[in-house]
């Protein structure tokens, strides 16, 4: 393969990776801040429940994770992190969607998440006894973030599963005569 081309997928896959971990993070990190700004007016006046309430501020974290760990699966199985890598272009371009789509999904269900925390830290606050229900309504809102990773990862294996040179378009003709 040409090398200037695998320069471009390689890139394209980076550049997947950055926007995977980089939109999760920063949707992680808004959601917490919404929590905690529910948080801090509660515990102000309830500091027995620090506990409870730190639970539920740090479940929109989870989402940054959700976006490490799409960009580590994309590089370790592009042969990034190997120095192994060929990258076609059009894999490349592929791989920018799957980071693009990971990091946008994990960057929305974290704000959500944050709000649905907020929500339930607003609950807890008058009625303690009603933690475990409190936490549910966020860890709902999780079940999309984790769709949103097994999806990527999916896609991620998908893509270089057995491909000869890793490029998904050979595959995809490779398959064609089959499905006619």
């Amino acid at each position: 393969m040409d090398p200037l081309a695998v320069e471009i997928g390689r890139g394209l896959a980076v550049a997947g990776a950055g926007l995977a971990v980089g939109l999760a993070c920063a949707g992680s990190g808004r959601g917490i801040g919404i929590a905690s700004q529910a948080a801090t007016g509660v515990l102000s006046e309830k500091p027995n429940l620090f506990g409870k309430i730190l639970i539920l501020v740090a479940l929109p974290g989870t989402q940054g994770f959700y976006g490490f760990i799409t960009a580590i699966m994309l590089f370790m199985r592009s042969g990034l992190i190997a120095g192994t890598y060929t990258v076609a272009p059009g894999t490349g371009i592929a791989l920018l969607f799957v980071g693009f789509g990971v990091g946008f999904a994990e960057y929305m269900t974290a704000i959500w998440q944050g709000e649905a925390s907020a929500a339930s830290i607003s609950l807890v606050a008058r009625r303690e006894e009603e933690f475990g229900r409190a936490v549910l309504w966020p860890a709902m809102v999780e079940t999309y973030a984790v769709v949103s990773l097994l999806a990527g990862i999916l896609t991620i294996i998908f893509l270089f599963n057995d491909a000869p040179t890793a490029n998904m378009l050979e595959y995809i003709r490779a398959a064609a005569p089959v499905a006619q």
